[in-house]
C-alpha cells in the first residue's frame, strides 16, 4: 500500500489512510498491509509550517507490482499536478497497481496523469469545479464521499479517506474486520460511498444580507409548514419569479430544491438521534408521507432512510 505525498500535502489525507491500515494490522489482518509513504526524491513532506512527515523512500525508486497506489491531496496539488516528473511516476506506478486511489485534491494528480479520463470521480466539494474545468474529459461529481470506477477510486475531503480505506479493508479482509477497525477508530461504521457530502456545504455560502437570511431561518424552524415557492414569496413580499432569481443568484438552486435539501438533512439528523418511526420523522420534516421522504432521501444520499438509520446508529453505538 503506497501513499504518495508532496510538499503542502494534507497530513490528515495521509494519516486517515495509514492509520486505518495500521488499525487493520493491529486486528491481525492476514496478510498484513505493508505501508509505504513515498515522496519526490524521498524528501520529508512539508505538510504545514513547522510540520513535516518523513517518507519511506523516493517516489522515483518505488517499483511495482503494487496492491494499491493512493495519492494524497493538499494545497500543493496544483504544483504536483504540473510537475511532469511527479505525474510521470504516478502514471507508471498506477499501471503496476491493482487499485489506484486519490484523497481529496489528489484527484488532480491522477487527472493530470490521464488516469481519470472518461471516469466518474469525486473530490472535495470546494475544488470540484476547478477539477472539472481543468480536466474536461473527467466527469466530476462533488456529492459522494467516495466513488469507485473500475480499479480507480476517488474520495472527497480529508477524513473521507478513512471511509474509502475502510472499504478497501472490507474488500480485502471482510466486513467484520472493517467493523472492528471502525470501532477502534471511533468512527462511522460502513458509511456508504454514495452518501452525500453534506449538501448545504456543497451549495454556496448562505447570504447574510437582504431578504434571504430571515427567510432561510423561517425554513429551518418551520419544516412542517407550507414552504412552497408561492408561500415563501408571499412571506418575503416579492413575486415568485423574483424569489427564484434571489435563490439562484445567492444559493445556486431553486427555492424548492433548497427546501427539499434542508428537510432531508433534518430527517437524517432525526434518524440518527431519535427512535421516531418513519412516518413521524417524515411529518416533522414536512414530507407528505414516509414514502415521499424515502424517495427524496434516497435521491440525495444514495441510501434509504432505513439503511441510513441502521448503519449510522450502529456506528454511534460502536
Amino acid at each position: 500500500m503506497v501513499v504518495v505525498g508532496y510538499d503542502d500535502a494534507e497530513l490528515l489525507d495521509i494519516a486517515s489512510v495509514t492509520g486505518t491500515l495500521e488499525g487493520a494490522n493491529r486486528h491481525h489482518a492476514d496478510p498484513p498491509y505493508a505501508i509505504e509513504i513515498v515522496s519526490p526524491g524521498g524528501k520529508p513532506i512539508a505538510c504545514a509550517p513547522h510540520l513535516s512527515l518523513s517518507s519511506h523512500q523516493a517516489l522515483e525508486r518505488c517499483v511495482g507490482p503494487l496492491d494499491t497506489l493512493i495519492v494524497s491531496g493538499g494545497f500543493g496539488h496544483h504544483r504536483a499536478a504540473a510537475d511532469a516528473h511527479v505525474v510521470g511516476h504516478v502514471r507508471r506506478l498506477a499501471h503496476e497497481s491493482r487499485r489506484v486511489a486519490s484523497v481529496c485534491t489528489g484527484a488532480s494528480i491522477l487527472a493530470a496523469a490521464g488516469l481519470l479520463d472518461g471516469r466518474r470521480v469525486t473530490t472535495h466539494w470546494q475544488f470540484a469545479r476547478d477539477l472539472a474545468t481543468r480536466y474536461p474529459a473527467v466527469t466530476v461529481d462533488p456529492r459522494p464521499i467516495y466513488l469507485r470506477d473500475g480499479k480507480v477510486a476517488t474520495s472527497a475531503g480529508v477524513t473521507s479517506a478513512l471511509d474509502l480505506t475502510l472499504d478497501f479493508v472490507a474488500e480485502d479482509h471482510g466486513a467484520p474486520m472493517a467493523r472492528r477497525v471502525a470501532r477502534s477508530l471511533v468512527t462511522y461504521l460502513q458509511r456508504p460511498g454514495n452518501q452525500a457530502q453534506m449538501s448545504l456545504h456543497v451549495a454556496a455560502p448562505p447570504p447574510t444580507e437582504g431578504l434571504l437570511p430571515d427567510l432561510l431561518g423561517h425554513i429551518t424552524t418551520h419544516l412542517d409548514a407550507d414552504l412552497s415557492t408561492g408561500a415563501l414569496a408571499a412571506r418575503a413580499g416579492v413575486s415568485e419569479r423574483h424569489l427564484a432569481r434571489l435563490f439562484l443568484s445567492e444559493l445556486g438552486q431553486t427555492p424548492g430544491r433548497y427546501v427539499r435539501h434542508v428537510r432531508i438533512e433534518a430527517a437524517a439528523g432525526l434518524l440518527v438521534t431519535t427512535t421516531l418511526p418513519m412516518p413521524r420523522v417524515a411529518s416533522r420534516c414536512g414530507f407528505r408521507s414516509a414514502e415521499t421522504m424515502r424517495q427524496a432521501f434516497t435521491a440525495q444520499y444514495g441510501v434509504s432512510p432505513a439503511h441510513y438509520r441502521a448503519t449510522q446508529t450502529s456506528a454511534h453505538a460502536g
